[in-house]
């Protein structure tokens, strides 16, 4: 078992748009135990409403029987900037007016996040990460991390994401920024404004998760008689009331943008320069039917990473299986690192 860690950055935290955060807080979990090489450390990154927990939001992948267990590895996963489970938000105490920021939290971006994470590694006296791995967001975070910081990443794995957010991807996001901005109570300055707005973020964000044939399978009809109370209706609510349930809408307006800011492009010479500065082993894995990261834009960042791998995934579920099929990245994963400690054994005899 693992509880919530809180490290204070007694620091001014400078963002990428030069404005300052003082008193910065960030919230991760730990399993199992850093060993005397410091050499086990498996980091993940996670998604737009995930938390800390990644041994609860990854099952099957992260786990006391999984791939990456706590018996032998040292696992972290940290809560990013902006977000609603224990790090630095919108709902935190303003230093300056002593009341929550709200509206007045400064804009960030991915970079943010991850100069966050490498402020919590130095923290950890962690200089190396074994696996440093995540989805969505979360692999945003990864490919910006092994570029920004090229020489601690040995090897990466970037699961359904991309090198630069799309017009699609942020179309996507706008859209529900504005079913957000519509909810009048968003600018109430109160810890539930905007929870009717984020009831239909919620549900514009679910269409571009999933497919056409995942809700054929889950919510139709068995019956043939009925002209209203449909089960894909009801799905549709319940979801929106689900996250309301565990998420604020100023966290996700906020974090919406910094997923549209990603662009490892930014002043560097171009995407394909920066990707060229990732050294790590690198594993790129996409999922086949993703609509809101098709599988292009994975196949480029493999063509791009020197030396990295693609594969890809059949899923029902479509960008959502990223989460589901962990059998299937089990397997993929698992062959990569193997057959990543074989390439070093074999690299270690050629130059000694």
């Amino acid at each position: 078992m693992s509880t919530i860690s809180i490290y204070n950055y007694n620091k001014t935290f400078k963002l990428e748009n030069g404005k300052k955060l003082r008193k910065l807080e960030i919230a991760y979990q730990t399993y199992g135990k850093l060993n005397a090489k410091k050499d086990n450390v498996i980091w993940a990154c996670h998604a737009l409403t995930a938390n800390s927990d990644v041994l609860d939001w990854w099952k099957g992948l992260f786990g006391n029987n999984a791939l990456f267990n706590p018996d032998e590895h040292f696992i972290i996963c940290a809560n990013v900037l902006g977000s609603h489970y224990g790090s630095t938000n919108p709902l935190s105490t303003n230093p300056v007016t002593g009341q929550p920021y709200y509206l007045a939290f400064p804009e960030f971006t991915i970079r943010d996040l991850v100069a966050a994470h490498r402020l919590l590694a130095a923290h950890l006296g962690i200089s190396t990460v074994k696996v440093l791995i995540g989805g969505s967001l979360g692999g945003q975070q990864a490919l910006e991390w092994a570029i920004t910081d090229n020489n601690a990443i040995e090897n990466l794995i970037l699961v359904a994401t991309n090198a630069v957010h799309s017009p699609w991807g942020i179309a996507f996001n706008e859209s529900q920024r504005l079913s957000i901005t519509t909810d009048r109570s968003f600018y109430a300055q109160k810890p539930d404004g905007g929870l009717k707005g984020l009831k239909v973020a919620r549900s514009i964000a679910l269409l571009s998760y999933r497919t056409y044939d995942a809700y054929s399978a889950t919510q139709l009809e068995s019956v043939n008689d009925k002209i209203g109370s449909f089960r894909a209706s009801s799905y549709q609510n319940y979801q929106g009331e689900k996250l309301c349930k565990r998420f604020n809408a100023y966290s996700y307006w906020y974090l919406s943008k910094a997923m549209d800011s990603h662009n490892v492009s930014r002043n560097r010479n171009s995407v394909i320069d920066a990707l060229a500065l990732v050294k790590a082993n690198t594993l790129v894995i996409g999922i086949e039917n993703d609509i809101l990261f098709p599988l292009a834009e994975q196949e480029f960042m493999a063509e791009n990473i020197p030396g990295a791998e693609f594969q890809s995934l059949k899923s029902a579920y479509g960008h959502d299986g990223f989460l589901i099929e962990t059998d299937a990245l089990t397997n993929v994963i698992g062959n990569f690192l193997k057959e990543s400690v074989h390439k070093k054994i074999i690299k270690l005899h050629k130059t000694a």
